[in-house]
């Protein structure tokens, strides 16, 4: 099998050949894997689905055995395509913690980490693109009216 990511590949139901896609993905391509499903008020302020994670989110654990804990996300890890969160450790046997790595799709978005002015553009782009059309769609009428009047 080749080593090389290819951007043509579009899908498989082998699961070898999505681990492997993902495996092989380029860290632009990684960042956009890594994101997790926002909560339902932040679904309708923004109308968006999922969002990629980003360091100082908050958010709660869906699955697993942290199952609806709560925390800041700490660190990102985008080669290895993992997550820690604050406040969520394992003690080992020797007594020291160490964090716990999570699968961005094991999260939910519940607050955003709005510091970065290309994250907000980023949010808002799809918002702003429904607000134009419906401007224009009312818009229309109230022309075409003026016109026959004239």
């Amino acid at each position: 099998m080749k080593q090389e990511f290819s951007l043509s590949w579009k899908s498989s139901k082998q699961p070898r050949k999505q681990r492997k896609y993902r495996a092989n993905a380029p860290l632009h391509i990684k960042r956009k894997l890594m994101s997790a499903n926002l909560a339902k008020e932040l679904k309708k302020k923004y109308d968006k689905r999922n969002f990629p994670i980003h360091k100082g989110d908050n958010v709660r654990v869906m699955k697993g055995e942290f199952k609806k804990k709560t925390g800041k996300i700490e660190t990102v890890d985008l080669t290895n395509q993992r997550v820690t969160i604050e406040g969520i450790y394992r003690t080992k046997k020797d007594g020291t913690k160490v964090g716990v790595y999570f699968n961005a799709s094991n999260l939910q978005i519940k607050e955003l980490d709005l510091d970065d002015p290309k994250r907000k553009r980023a949010l808002e782009r799809g918002v702003t693109a429904e607000k134009k059309k419906e401007i224009k769609v009312k818009k229309l009428p109230k022309e075409e009216n003026k016109e026959s009047k004239k």
